[in-house]
């Protein structure tokens, strides 16, 4: 068993001190570049259609705030928080959002991280940001889906209109009262989802290289 261990370690340590082939570095830059619309693009887009609103009330959630679509007429944030008061929930401000805080802060944490994988080009650093960005994609989504349903359940039993406590789909439609609610990942969180998927490839094409120079050598 322990030798066994020894080998597994040993393989693991001769893994992580893998340089990084040129494909590898550009896939990393490329990926870290593609970071940057996620400030300036939407992460996702609620659409809520009902009689009074045909043509559909529309809220855009940015990595740091909120906000309506906007006709000469009407600001649908406004729209969307008075009909939310008059079923008990609360009011959606940006300040009650602390992801609106960190969220940029990590995103640029991670575009540095990246760049340093390109200069230095170790294995062990691009497994570290594999690693850190999987884990707060995840926990973002989490993070998403926990505040819709405390903004759907923490419901006013005094409000004018009862209803049923309720979560808004995290991803796509829901019937709630009478709205059809659709919710999806816009522009910014394509991008973010592509990131992962570069930084595997650069992981697969620094090990087949490392492979094959072991073979040549």
């Amino acid at each position: 068993m322990k030798y066994l261990s020894e080998i597994f370690l040993s393989k693991g340590t001769k893994f992580f001190d893998i340089t990084l082939d040129l494909r590898s570095r550009i896939l990393v830059l490329v990926a870290a570049i593609l970071l940057l619309p996620t400030f300036f693009f939407p992460l996702y887009n609620m659409t809520l259609y009902s009689n009074q609103f045909p043509d559909g009330l529309n809220l855009y959630i940015y990595s740091y705030k909120l906000e309506g679509g906007k006709t000469p007429n009407r600001d649908d944030l406004r729209e969307i928080n008075s009909l939310n008061h008059y079923i008990g929930m609360r009011a959606l401000f940006e300040d009650d959002f602390t992801e609106f805080k960190w969220i940029p802060f990590v995103i640029g944490g991670v575009m540095l991280l990246a760049f340093r994988v390109v200069v230095f080009g170790k294995m062990s650093k691009l497994v570290d940001l594999f690693v850190l960005f999987t884990y707060f994609g995840i926990f973002s989504f989490w993070s998403f889906y926990h505040k819709l349903y405390l903004y759907g359940h923490n419901l006013d039993p005094t409000a004018a209109i009862k209803v049923e406590p309720f979560t808004p789909p995290l991803f796509g439609h829901k019937t709630m009262a009478n709205f059809e609610v659709y919710n999806y990942p816009d522009i910014g969180s394509y991008f973010m989802a592509v990131i992962p998927l570069l930084l595997l490839a650069a992981i697969w094409f620094s090990y087949k290289s490392s492979k094959k120079e072991k073979v040549n050598n």
